[in-house]
């Protein structure tokens, strides 16, 4: 989708160097996507702990522990 954006040219510039980027279009793609990721990523993180169906680390690694003794592998 084409769109005309005034984007101040030193944050841009900024953009460009930190995303490695070596177009205006790939530091604001790439902007866009980090944005978009950590906004996924909050919003998981707000339900975090707040499910009693999910396993805790303990419990994962308890689980781990059995299969392990079950199909006779050696244990940490």
């Amino acid at each position: 989708m084409k769109t005309t954006v005034d984007i101040p040219e030193k944050a841009l510039a900024d953009a460009m160097r930190f995303a490695g980027a070596k177009t205006k279009r790939e530091a604001i793609v790439t902007a866009i996507e980090d944005y978009n990721r950590r906004k996924r990523m909050a919003e998981l993180i707000r339900y975090s702990g707040t499910s009693e169906t999910l396993l805790s680390n303990e419990a994962i690694e308890d689980l781990e522990k059995k299969r392990t003794r079950r199909l006779g592998k050696p244990g940490k």
